[in-house]
């Protein structure tokens, strides 16, 4: 379909910070600019909110990261991390960022989600039929799932510019199938802690 962008278009970004993470390692071993990931999703249109969704880890590097993304408009939501008996991990924003894109859309045209998450499908189809928004995903298209994709009225992939998307971005060589990640973006073991994982310029 085609895909309406306009100056006066209202937009709402929700950002799966913890699956675009682990996309930018696991893909490039690199953080997140997250500043260019917003200006270009947002491409001139008209930003009513723009949310990131993190999970905190009590490590003194976060206030920064919650300022920094603060200077270039996004609000932060956070939720601690759940570490259960035998020290295995939960990290999950998955419900909270669904139940905020669907409070928001009736005062939007456009929302954008930016994940690789294939959970999201039925959000993505949500937003489209019940609310007749327009949803966009943005993400790593190595790392994203194909059916997120399909469902999507447009897709960035963060992939085809890498360098600009990325902080301390070194080209990596790759074997094709291997060393790879889930479809989701999260890791098979836990979560690392947020001053060492985030990044914004």
């Amino acid at each position: 379909m085609a895909i309406i962008k306009h100056s006066e278009q209202r937009v709402g970004v929700f950002i799966d910070t913890q699956n675009l993470y682990h996309s930018a390692k696991n893909l490039y071993r690199a953080r997140v600019n997250f500043s260019n990931v917003l200006k270009d999703s947002v491409a001139g249109r008209r930003l009513i909110r723009a949310r990131a969704y993190v999970v905190t880890t009590d490590t003194a590097e976060e206030k920064s990261f919650f300022e920094a993304l603060a200077k270039i408009g996004i609000e932060t939501r956070t939720k601690d991390l759940q570490v259960f008996f035998g020290g295995a991990k939960k990290a999950d924003w998955d419900v909270g960022l669904a139940v905020d894109a669907i409070t928001a859309a009736p005062n939007l045209d456009t929302i954008i989600l930016v994940t690789g998450d294939g959970d999201f499908v039925p959000l993505v189809q949500y937003l489209q039929v019940h609310d007749g928004c327009q949803v966009e995903v943005v993400s790593f298209g190595r790392s994203t799932s194909g059916k997120l994709k399909e469902a999507a009225d447009d897709f960035l992939d963060l992939d085809l510019e890498a360098k600009r998307y990325l902080l301390n971005y070194r080209p990596m060589r790759r074997t094709p199938g291997r060393g790879g990640m889930p479809a989701n973006g999260q890791p098979e073991s836990g979560v690392d802690e947020i001053g060492e994982k985030l990044g914004v310029e």
